[in-house]
């Protein structure tokens, strides 16, 4: 995995380098100062190091493999700002939110702003135009469906678990799918190749959204950087809260009432006796497993990062 963990720091450094290089005009600096200082954020970039990987698998060029790079994670960074005002979070990444060090309104536009400049860059790509931005636009609006949903959940005690998986097919998978499809339909891979790649991501992102569930409660905050258990007392409906209220009716509702300092562990202990944080870690392993099977589309020898990739998103603390 050493050399899989050089290419991903490769990766990654020359995607920021061409970030850091995305021209953003001076003025209104209303508009874009928010946006420079949202693009200035320290993230992962889990999803334009897919699209370079999907990319490697294809043997596409990587100019135009950048471009789908800097388009998602433009529209992710959309999503953050306008997820954080909608959640009430006041930090990202370590820093204050956009609606926070500015206001909801100028977060509001930042938004708009960057989503715009996501589709600018997407329409400049010259090859299979048309298809990409179809693409792209339809999981755009699945990333809105999706967090309407989970607000829609909030508190809602009838959520079942197959809503739930909906939810974040749609709010994580999405993406994630767009990100391994659109190299295919970049390259002029067939409807099924693409279609395979899509299910792909959608199965990683449903394996990653429940592991990172796993991590608002069994995480390191220091490692997260945010305080655990937040989700919950704040009523996010995870496949572990859905499964303690079916389950265990009346000793969820005592715990989840629970007001003092002492909840995280409580919510700990609670998972981890009843045996739901062992079936959660299971129903993540399993999307993760779905998503390598999706990979048999590939030569061998062309998957093997794409398989990294899922170690290294089904191994992450944070």
């Amino acid at each position: 995995m050493t050399k899989f963990n050089d290419l991903i720091e490769f990766i990654r450094g020359e995607f920021n380098r061409e970030l850091n290089k995305f021209p953003i005009p001076e003025k209104p600096g209303y508009l874009y100062d928010p946006i420079r200082y949202t693009l200035k954020g320290a993230g992962k970039r889990i999803r334009p190091i897919l699209v370079h990987l999907s990319g490697r698998a294809f043997q596409g060029d990587p100019d135009p493999m950048m471009k789908i790079a800097l388009a998602v994670e433009l529209l992710h960074n959309f999503t953050l700002i306008h997820d954080d005002i909608m959640d009430k979070d006041d930090m990202r990444r370590g820093k204050p939110a956009v609606h926070y060090q500015w206001d909801d309104a100028t977060a509001i536009l930042a938004g708009d702003g960057i989503f715009t400049m996501s589709q600018l860059i997407m329409s400049s790509i010259s090859m299979q135009t048309d298809q990409l931005l179809q693409f792209f636009n339809q999981a755009s609006l699945e990333l809105c469906e999706g967090q309407a949903l989970d607000k829609e959940f909030e508190n809602n005690l009838s959520i079942t678990v197959d809503e739930y998986l909906e939810m974040i097919e749609k709010k994580t998978g999405a993406l994630l799918g767009a990100c391994a499809a659109l190299p295919a339909i970049l390259c002029g891979k067939s409807e099924s190749t693409v279609e395979a790649m899509d299910k792909f991501g959608r199965n990683l992102g449903k394996g990653f959204q429940i592991h990172d569930d796993l991590l608002e409660i069994f995480g390191d905050p220091d490692q997260m950087g945010k305080s655990l258990g937040s989700d919950i007392s704040e009523g996010k409906q995870t496949l572990m809260v859905i499964m303690a209220r079916n389950r265990y009716k009346k000793e969820w509702k005592a715990l989840s009432h629970k007001k003092d300092e002492e909840r995280l562990e409580d919510y700990r202990n609670f998972f981890a006796e009843t045996g739901i944080e062992a079936e959660t870690r299971g129903a993540a392993r399993e999307y993760f497993e779905n998503a390598d099977q999706q990979l048999g589309i590939l030569p061998p020898e062309r998957h093997i990062e794409l398989n990294n990739f899922i170690t290294m998103v089904k191994n992450r603390s944070s």
